[in-house]
């Protein structure tokens, strides 16, 4: 393919492939939680760290996920006591965060907007070699915690309470779950830009739940879409001169609404399976049939 002879395409594709992987394996956590919105809310604060790496001649990669990491904790603490003006220090630490990052990559030597824009809605051609092997690094350490602990992490998402009385460090998994959160933000930003990196995360996990019912299935299939619409955007904005991060997103949401149309006949017909076989069991129990006679007359 013609498509492989260029080496910034390359690590395009490759990095594509595991942001694909890490989004939805962490994002399905996250939609348990009913924290969707998280990823945004760190992708705004990653763009301080972006800011910093122009102005500290550093790795914009690892300063993001350094500042991600510290802003994903900070987030997470607030949760716990910010009960009241809660939302207010959530709002002041994405606001600022946006202008930090914009602010000091202005203060960078050569430092303009123009540079923030790849890392807010990614690109293809200014993934180096550098980035590819910080992207590699990070998504192992994602899917390391998203796989490893994925029975604890699931408990803590879906009942915090019964998982502290079983014996789970309730605490720990959600600092775990806020960090590994940040570290995938960073790693799909230069793919998906910081700005739409919170879609990849939710979308196919929405997408998988329209067909399937178990927490295995929905992992499985979240991943596959992840992997097939970051690599179908990354070949589109290629060969169509579009941008990579809205390629991927309005794909993502394509294959949303094309199996939430799909799903539909299923979900009937399995409630339609339902009614008979608890219409079955009525019909089997001895006075059943006397009884609902009797209510009717």
């Amino acid at each position: 393919m013609e498509i492989l002879n260029y080496a910034f395409m390359q690590r395009a594709l490759l990095a594509a492939v595991l942001v694909g992987i890490t989004a939805p394996a962490v994002g399905i956590y996250l939609v348990q939680r009913r924290q969707a919105l998280m990823g945004d809310g760190i992708g705004h604060v990653a763009m301080t760290g972006v800011g910093l790496g122009f102005l500290l001649s550093t790795s914009p990669v690892w300063m993001a996920t350094a500042v991600a990491v510290v802003g994903a904790v900070i987030m997470e603490l607030i949760r716990w006591y910010g009960r009241t003006r809660g939302d207010i220090a959530l709002a002041m630490l994405f606001y600022g965060g946006m202008a930090g990052g914009v602010m000091f990559i202005n203060l960078a030597p050569g430092g303009s907007n123009a540079n923030l824009s790849s890392y807010l809605f990614g690109s293809l051609s200014t993934v180096s070699q550098d980035d590819v092997t910080a992207i590699c690094l990070l998504a192992a350490f994602v899917v390391l915690v998203a796989v490893g602990l994925r029975r604890q992490l699931f408990a803590v998402s879906q009942d915090e309470e019964f998982a502290r009385v079983t014996g789970l460090p309730v605490r720990a998994l959600n600092l775990l779950t806020a960090v590994t959160a940040a570290v995938t933000v960073t790693v799909a930003m230069r793919v998906v830009g910081l700005l739409l990196v919170s879609a990849l995360m939710v979308v196919p996990v929405a997408a998988a739940q329209q067909l399937t019912r178990s927490f295995a299935a929905t992992f499985a299939i979240a991943v596959a879409i992840g992997v097939t619409v970051t690599i179908g955007g990354t070949v589109t904005s290629y060969y169509q001169d579009v941008p990579p991060g809205a390629t991927i997103v309005l794909l993502t949401i394509g294959v949303f609404i094309a199996l939430t149309i799909l799903a539909a006949p299923l979900a009937r017909r399995r409630a339609r399976s339902l009614a008979r076989g608890e219409a079955a069991c009525t019909a089997d129990v001895p006075g059943a049939r006397g009884t609902a006679d009797g209510v009717k007359v």
